[in-house]
């Protein structure tokens, strides 16, 4: 007799073992199923996520390529301006327009942009600046007088307005929310880069004669133009741009390509289907961009101070005139061999470059804000300490050293804050109606702080010698720490559409909404370093 409820066979054993075997086969088939289904899943979502992260990368590199020129000018005139003044004998006034008056017409090049950017597309923008500079620099590469020289400085100051205008808008446009920080970032890594090859190729051709020598140098920064010419190949154009211009399935086909999660995809479109609906309700008003901005709702004037001010504090604190008259504040510490001048620019090069490298890894771990506080604090204690140096300590092994040291830390302090996060907060905080021509407002802001600060430097340092600049400059960038605890808000980990909040209220503008950053947190990632 069998137990009751399990049949017994003819034989009189129990009839259970096959049954409930192929049973449980079934039940671990089907587990086994579900677990492959989920690793194929999984593969395939971390693909997916390293082949977006790759690809916005590239369009992150290429669309700051512009920048690279800025920078190579940068670096590069410092050391040929010794060459230029020997060969076309120009004076010290016509040197100071020389190196400045290509900051000052590039703002040509910023306004330009927003405008030329909308009509034509972020892409395109891109490609033009390249065009324009690269004709200016064929123009100066073989001026034969000071006023040809001045055409292609021209041309080419026209081109890098354009392009410093709208590499770090595109990139922020492209960019998925988490990584934008360090992404729009590129543009000031590129920027550094330029610097530090214009310094090497002053020190690598200063062997030339007069007459070639910075000539060559000169012509070396067209090659990184060419380059653009095969990234527009490979980048698209930015989501938002297209649309403005309602081209929707572009711009999702894009958002799929930058952003690795599908339901941020549909979000993150919908978001910017608003931005684009109050942008087209703007046209349907009849009210320009630039009659709005110049007369703005609160929350847009927040705005306008935040970007504004921040660009120019980040030039009028002296880094132009730290990078382009390196060489003139080392021969007043002492050095007077031009080889040696121009081998201890390369140091001040090496600096900037690395130091910008700390910024793109924290600025969306650490946030804007604590960065900006190293940064400003940093370099206002490393200014007094130049101005003091250049002051008191006279000629000599120990200032040499000192200034040489002090010059460096200057320049790593600007790249690990105000450098790189005054491009990243101006292309954040803008509506999208706005952002191209807002943020050309504030490279222009830029640009004239530089030219101004450039064209002056020399004419101000023979008045109150070159250690008192330097104590100026170093009062002025105490300010820039007041500047940016009551003015700058916290904008990491929000997006774009989240940041235009920020600026409603008064409070929410100074710091009083989630994510506000104080002193403290400064100090807790100086201590972590």
């Amino acid at each position: 007799m069998g137990l009751v409820g399990i049949p017994e066979n003819g034989k009189g054993e129990m009839g259970l073992d096959l049954g409930a075997k192929n049973k449980y086969r079934r039940m671990d088939s089907e587990l086994a199923d579900a677990d492959f289904d989920d690793a194929s899943d999984y593969i395939h979502q971390q693909q997916r996520k390293n082949s977006t992260r790759k690809y916005v990368l590239a369009c992150a590199v290429f669309a700051s390529l512009n920048s690279v020129l800025l920078g190579y000018d940068v670096g590069v005139m410092s050391g040929a301006i010794l060459f230029i003044q020997e060969d076309l004998h120009i004076t010290e006034v016509q040197q100071e327009v020389l190196v400045g008056i290509l900051s000052i017409v590039s703002l040509f090049g910023s306004l330009a942009g927003g405008r030329t950017s909308d009509h034509i597309g972020r892409k395109w923008t891109m490609a033009l600046a390249a065009v324009v500079f690269q004709s200016g620099a064929i123009v100066m590469t073989f001026a034969p007088s000071f006023q040809i020289l001045m055409i292609g400085r021209f041309l080419a100051g026209v081109g890098i307005g354009l392009g410093v205008m709208i590499a770090p808008v595109y990139i922020a446009e492209i960019s998925p929310t988490v990584a934008r920080g360090s992404l729009t970032s590129f543009p000031e890594i590129f920027i550094n880069l330029g610097i530090l090859l214009g310094y090497v190729s002053n020190y690598a051709f200063s062997g030339l004669s007069v007459h070639t020598s910075w000539r060559v140098m000169l012509a070396v920064g067209i090659l990184p133009s060419i380059f653009i010419g095969f990234a527009l190949f490979i980048i698209p154009e930015s989501p938002r741009w297209l649309v403005m211009q309602n081209r929707i399935e572009e711009a999702r086909s894009v958002l799929v390509k930058t952003i690795d999660d599908e339901n941020e995809v549909d979000d993150r479109l919908a978001e910017i289907l608003v931005a684009g609906d109050d942008n087209n309700n703007s046209k349907h008003e009849q009210k320009a961009v630039w009659r709005e901005m110049l007369s703005p709702s609160p929350a847009l004037r927040r705005m306008l101070v935040t970007g504004f001010g921040i660009q120019c504090f980040q030039q009028i604190t002296g880094i132009d005139a730290t990078v382009y008259y390196s060489p003139e504040i080392l021969r007043t510490a002492g050095i007077t061999d031009n080889t040696k001048l121009l081998a201890a620019t390369v140091a001040v090069g090496v600096s900037k470059t690395l130091f910008i490298m700390v910024a793109i890894l924290l600025i969306d771990k650490v946030g804007r804000k604590p960065l900006l506080y190293v940064s400003t604090i940093g370099m206002t204690v490393c200014l007094f300490s130049l101005g003091f140096t250049l002051t008191v300590m006279g000629q000599g092994a120990v200032g040499i050293g000192l200034a040489i040291f002090f010059v460096c830390a200057n320049v790593g302090f600007f790249s690990v804050g105000i450098g790189p996060v005054c491009w990243v907060v101006t292309s954040e905080i803008f509506p999208l109606r706005l952002r191209a021509q807002a943020a050309a407002l504030g490279a222009v802001g830029n640009r004239v702080c530089s030219g101004v600060v450039a064209m002056s430097f020399l004419s101000v340092s023979n008045a109150i010698t070159v250690g008192g600049t330097f104590l100026v400059f170093a009062a002025v960038s105490a300010v820039s720490v007041a500047f940016v605890y009551w003015l700058v808000p916290e904008t990491k980990g929000k997006s774009l559409e989240e940041i235009e909040v920020l600026f409603e209220s008064e409070r929410g503008w100074r710091g009083g909404g989630k994510g506000e950053v104080e002193m403290g947190d400064a100090e807790h990632l100086v201590q972590n370093e």
